[in-house]
């Protein structure tokens, strides 16, 4: 598994395990947890993204009853949080509608409930979960400097954001943000030319990548006909299946992305790393990308 350099300090795997749907499961004991972390490290998958609103606000702590069960885990990986999505439920449950919160008390007090939670000493990475039309960009980059200076975060970065979001928010604080998780995928690929790639790639910002796989759709059998033919014929050139062959072309984008998969069949987590078996040539990308369009390229 390779990794990406995230800082001078820090890198991820270059897949990375997705953690949305932890409190979700039907088991969420620390011992089918404890398996999901331990079948990701097999494979060299180090990277577990969570946030605070995943599972009902209650996803980092099911995280954390696993940490401080098997704390030798705590070494093993990065974890990466979010926080700002103020939703009814959970410690939230009083709140009136949703919204975002990017000011300074409620950053601060985040970072405290996902370390506590988690069981852990230090986030590596906190991301801005969402664009906040409210965000005081003085306040919320001066909280994320913040968060850095006291060295309960390593890194900052942002989720979701649009160029001018990110400029706006960078242009007040002194410590860079590191990334930006944006939807890609073959069944969301207008960031391939709408900017938001190419501004992250200029910069070599790597980019984590949301539902990589479509929301589910690019394996399910539904949707864009076309393209699942052509995914299957890759993915049997390759003995892989056709999830593999997705996250694959991802891959094979010089920008280095990085899909964050979120799956809670420890089966399926066993097979994460099948996409690295696949030879995705230019052609193939393209032929990929054609039938993901709909129609070939200008």
């Amino acid at each position: 598994m390779n990794r990406i350099d995230i800082s001078a300090d820090l890198s991820f795997s270059r897949i990375i395990y997705g953690m949305w749907r932890l409190g979700d499961d039907s088991d969420t004991s620390v011992a089918h947890v404890q398996a999901k972390i331990e079948a990701c490290l097999a494979q060299g998958i180090t990277t577990m993204d969570q946030a605070d609103i995943y599972g009902g606000y209650e996803a980092e702590e099911v995280l954390g009853n696993t940490l401080k069960a098997a704390p030798a885990l705590k070494d093993q990986i990065e974890i990466v949080t979010k926080c700002d999505i103020v939703a009814p439920a959970g410690r939230y449950s009083d709140a009136r509608v949703k919204y975002y919160d990017t000011s300074r008390a409620h950053i601060l007090a985040s970072v405290d409930h996902s370390l506590r939670l988690m069981n852990i000493d230090k986030i590596d990475t906190l991301l801005i979960h969402r664009p906040d039309p409210m965000m005081d960009h003085h306040e919320t980059g001066a909280a994320l400097d913040e968060v850095v200076a006291s060295g309960k975060v390593r890194t900052v970065g942002v989720s979701n954001f649009k160029l001018h979001d990110w400029t706006l928010l960078q242009s007040a604080m002194k410590t860079p943000l590191i990334t930006n998780q944006i939807e890609v995928s073959l069944a969301a690929h207008q960031g391939f030319t709408n900017g938001d790639v190419a501004y992250l790639q200029e910069r070599n910002i790597p980019i984590m990548a949301w539902s990589p796989l479509g929301g589910g759709s690019l394996v399910s059998g539904q949707g864009n006909a076309e393209l699942r033919t052509v995914m299957t014929n890759v993915a049997r050139k390759n003995d892989v299946d056709i999830g593999a062959v997705a996250v694959a072309w991802l891959l094979a984008h010089p920008a280095n992305i990085m899909p964050v998969m979120g799956t809670n069949n420890v089966n399926r987590i066993k097979a994460l790393s099948d996409a690295l078996k696949v030879n995705m040539s230019r052609e193939m990308w393209f032929e990929l990308y054609t039938a993901a369009r709909g129609t070939e390229v200008p």
